[in-house]
């Protein structure tokens, strides 16, 4: 019964707290910019945004692919198509389940390929200590094309946080940071307490870097080097083409630039990574850097850069649940594995 409670609770609490933030961000707003958010959703182009979307879908193709050279050197060759459902599975899993989407892949790939489950998910860390290189190449680009605006992203934020913008709860960058700044405090006192006084939890962290380690060596002995190199541009290309084409489908926004462009996907990459899934925070994130963008002196953040957050936020989400479901669908009978995975993860 406690378990379940526990479980719940998981799920609940994220959505709570992003169901949470979109009322914050939208309160924020005035009763004019309210009108003027839903005037921008009904001019924009979705032509745009479909095509985004078919972009997306390829790097996920892209994804399940290179997944294949990781799985390759330890004598597993993996169809495609169980690549493919595992990822899109795990996807859909961790919008629920923080944390538990790369455990369920790994179950449904040892399910249905025979990958032991520790071997697959030592690669699917691989992937994500790659990936996290590349967001940080972004990054620095990003960092390099915006020196002359950083100023202007702080003072924006100020001005929110600070009531300038004359509009409702203007206290939203505050009360989030400083949730995250107490919930990353506790986080790190827990570990070193658990570390300290609990061998099993010492054992689970040595594992975990056990873990790490064997997926980062099958990098290094996978024979397929460079198609694995390629398909991590193709991936993170798509990514960045995915976002930005949403622009063009937001006629205050088309205009910009590239610079603008990255900004804003560094942003929204921030907001998927401080609330699970990215709810109420992403738009807001990519809401306020465009609005630098489109006008650095307008109070709180522009309608039509708001809209054009949850323009991408909301296409995205829908995208992963219709293909998360359907891998799902198609892999039912593995349903059990799931579960499986998701225990082994939490223990």
């Amino acid at each position: 019964m406690k378990s379940k409670i526990i479980n719940i609770l998981k799920i609940l609490l994220p959505l709570g707290f992003g169901v949470f933030l979109i009322w914050l961000f939208y309160d924020a707003l005035c009763e004019d910019q309210k009108k003027d958010l839903f005037a921008a959703f009904g001019r924009a182009n979705y032509f745009w945004v479909f095509i985004a979307l078919i972009i997306g879908y390829l790097s996920h193709l892209s994804r399940a692919y290179r997944w294949k050279y990781l799985l390759d050197p330890m004598g597993y060759k993996v169809s495609f198509w169980n690549a493919y459902h595992a990822l899109m599975i795990g996807y859909i899993v961790n919008m629920v389940f923080p944390r538990a989407g790369e455990a369920s892949r790994a179950g449904i790939i040892a399910k249905t390929e025979k990958v032991p489950f520790q071997k697959g998910f030592g690669t699917i860390l691989a992937e994500r200590a790659v990936d996290v290189g590349m967001l940080g190449i972004i990054v620095l680009i990003t960092l390099g094309l915006q020196m002359g605006k950083i100023d202007l992203f702080q003072a924006k934020i100020d001005q929110f946080n600070s009531g300038e913008s004359g509009c409702g709860n203007s206290q939203v960058f505050g009360i989030l940071g400083a949730i995250v700044k107490y919930a990353i405090l506790l986080g790190l006192v827990g570990v070193v307490a658990l570390t300290a006084f609990k061998k099993s939890f010492r054992n689970k962290i040595k594992e975990f870097f056990k873990g790490i380690f064997e997926g980062v060596i099958s990098v290094f002995k996978t024979k397929y080097k460079l198609q694995f190199i390629g398909h991590t541009l193709f991936i993170w290309i798509m990514y960045v083409l995915m976002f930005s084409l949403c622009f063009y489908s937001v006629e205050e926004t088309s205009h910009l630039g590239i610079d603008a462009m990255l900004a804003g996907f560094v942003a929204g990459t921030i907001g998927i990574v401080l609330v699970q899934g990215g709810i109420g925070v992403y738009p807001a994130f990519v809401g306020i850097i465009v609005t630098v963008y489109l006008d650095v002196n307008a109070p709180g953040i522009l309608p039509e850069a708001l809209a054009l957050g949850w323009i991408i936020w909301t296409s995205q989400t829908i995208m992963m649940i219709i293909l998360g479901l359907i891998s799902l669908a198609i892999n039912g009978k593995n349903v059990k594995f799931i579960q499986d995975g998701m225990a082994e993860s939490n223990t």
